[in-house]
C-alpha cells in the first residue's frame, strides 16, 4: 500500500468517525474509523521512514590503492 492508500484510509475513517450518523447494529462505525485512521497514520509512518532511507545519499566509493597523481593521460 503506497501513500495514497495511507492518506484514502485516513479520509474515509474520518468522514466514517465525525461525518456519518449511520446505526448498525453489530458494528460500531467511529470505532472502524478511528481504527481505519489510525491505520493509516501507521502506513504513511512506514511509508516515509521507508522512503527516508530508500533516498539516503552515499558517497562513491575510493579505491585506496588508487594513486591520485596518475592520471591516465598519455604522455605527450
Amino acid at each position: 500500500m503506497g501513500l495514497g492508500g495511507c492518506i484514502i484510509l485516513i479520509g474515509v475513517g474520518a468522514i466514517l468517525t465525525f461525518a456519518t450518523d449511520w446505526e448498525a447494529e453489530s458494528v460500531n462505525l467511529d470505532l472502524v474509523g478511528l481504527i481505519l485512521m489510525a491505520v493509516g497514520l501507521i502506513g504513511v509512518a512506514t511509508f516515509t521512514s521507508i522512503y527516508r532511507r530508500r533516498r539516503a545519499v552515499v558517497s562513491p566509493v575510493v579505491d585506496p590503492m588508487a594513486d591520485p597523481r596518475d592520471d591516465r593521460r598519455p604522455p605527450l
